[in-house]
């Protein structure tokens, strides 16, 4: 009896430091992602206009309000390469802190040297540069947290832990664009440089996820059985975990319900990411709103998507997960029929972002465990790292697409609307992934 109490008391105290991760990470997904990097790099990007309007990085023309978004795009695609070998690696290392504590270290270090970006030096390139080597890292770390998931919860409990997790980030997100917000404010108010407090506000996003991902360095462990049950460690071997990515490739098709989510995933997620990470730069530069209305509306989303999360929690124990996915996918694409036709004031942003805020939390949570119940075991970070290709502001065929399509016709309602397509590709194709009934029967189903 005392055996199981401690190991329930070890299991949550594993959980909690797992829940802290997404505490940790959201402070880059919202406050670098969403609300202050897209306008502030857009910003720097205009100050080298030439007199046509346009930009030219590497002797390639486009429109500056796409530069922010193919950075987004380009950065991703280092992940398609990059991710599955990081997964690789931890599947056959098992040493999943250091790996998670190394991928925070460095994409940290870029965030906080963002500070350096200015538009007085015209210097967009090296801002974007940064930003795709954070947004690479944020990526590996995430693929090593969600690789943690299948070790914390059995699969009956991942919607409601997965749920638990995203809430708890969307908390620690919000908490932190509150305190810019007011940072923000304050500094419009008092005439100091906006400049400055955003270059600010953008480095201490990074300084707060290196901070408290000591949490659950702190308290996760690396634990993994062979067929002994023993627990067991190796080094790490770049050379055979390519050989491994490469084999798991190869394998995908023996498991087709776990390709044919994937596929839904990349389509629909993809759109969802576009829509988070391009949303301020819509509120910007199309209606003309100033970064406090925006944060304000940011941070609206990040506490009734707590909110929103948990409903979604409990509608997929009525009708669910994949039902409950779908449900919060046609949510989303009135939202961007709303973007288009609708929207033209603060206050239809505001409605928009509410709409946003109930469906964002319950499509990403549930995804996630959906996910981790289709996966073969000991391939857990491996298969996350694929799934990861589209997860927390890491799309990159959307915010292609958004870029040409605004390099196209200088709108951003149609290069919003663009994005419908993959949402309802996405959709089509996830109503013929079948419900997994138990883990077993999904992996194989």
């Amino acid at each position: 009896m005392t055996r199981v109490y401690s190991h329930m008391n070890t299991l949550q105290k594993q959980r909690f430091g797992w829940y802290v991760y997404d505490w940790a990470n959201s402070a880059f997904s919202t406050t670098v992602v969403t609300v202050f990097l897209g306008p502030y790099l857009t910003s720097v990007a205009e100050s080298a206009m030439d007199a046509s309007g346009r930009i030219a990085p590497f002797g390639i023309e486009m429109h500056p309000g796409s530069w922010f978004s193919y950075c987004v795009a380009f950065s991703v695609v280092l992940q398609v390469f990059v991710l599955p070998a990081v997964g690789a690696i931890v599947d056959q290392s098992h040493r999943k802190r250091l790996i998670l504590g190394l991928c925070v270290l460095f994409g940290s270090a870029a965030t906080m040297s963002l500070y350096v970006l200015s538009s007085s030096a015209q210097n967009y390139i090296l801002g974007g540069g940064l930003f795709i080597i954070a947004n690479l890292f944020f990526g590996a770390s995430i693929v090593v947290s969600n690789s943690f998931l299948v070790d914390l919860a059995k699969p009956e409990e991942r919607d409601a832990v997965s749920s638990r997790g995203w809430a708890l980030g969307y908390v620690g997100g919000g908490i932190l664009l509150l305190i810019h917000l007011v940072l923000y404010s304050s500094a419009k108010e008092t005439s100091t440089n906006g400049e400055l407090v955003i270059r600010g506000i953008i480095a201490s996003a990074g300084l707060w996820w290196a901070l408290f991902t000591i949490v659950p360095l702190l308290t996760l462990r690396d634990r993994i059985l062979n067929t002994s049950g023993v627990l067991r460690t190796s080094t790490i071997n770049f050379r055979s975990s390519f050989s491994q990515l490469w084999q798991t490739l190869q394998h995908l098709r023996s498991y087709p319900q776990t390709l044919l989510f994937l596929v839904a995933y990349l389509l629909y997620n993809d759109a969802v990411q576009t829509v988070l990470t391009m949303a301020s730069v819509y509120g910007n530069k199309e209606l003309g709103l100033g970064l406090d209305v925006l944060t304000q509306a940011i941070l609206l989303v990040q506490f009734v998507a707590i909110a929103g999360s948990l409903l979604f929690a409990w509608l997929a124990n009525r009708i669910n997960t994949k039902n409950a996915i779908i449900v919060g996918l046609l949510g989303w694409c009135s939202v961007l029929l709303a973007a288009f036709f609708w929207v033209s004031t603060a206050t239809h942003f505001f409605i928009l972002a509410s709409v946003i805020a109930i469906v964002m939390g319950g499509t990403q949570a549930l995804s996630r465990s959906f996910f981790s119940q289709m996966i073969p075991h000991g391939k857990e970070a491996e298969y996350f790292s694929l799934y990861e290709i589209s997860d927390k502001g890491t799309s990159w065929i959307g915010p292609l697409a958004f870029g040409i399509t605004l390099s196209l016709t200088n709108s951003y309602r149609w290069a919003v609307l663009s994005l419908i397509i993959f949402m309802v590709a996405g959709m089509v194709v996830l109503m013929f992934v079948k419900q997994p009934k138990n883990e077993t029967a999904a992996i194989v189903g």
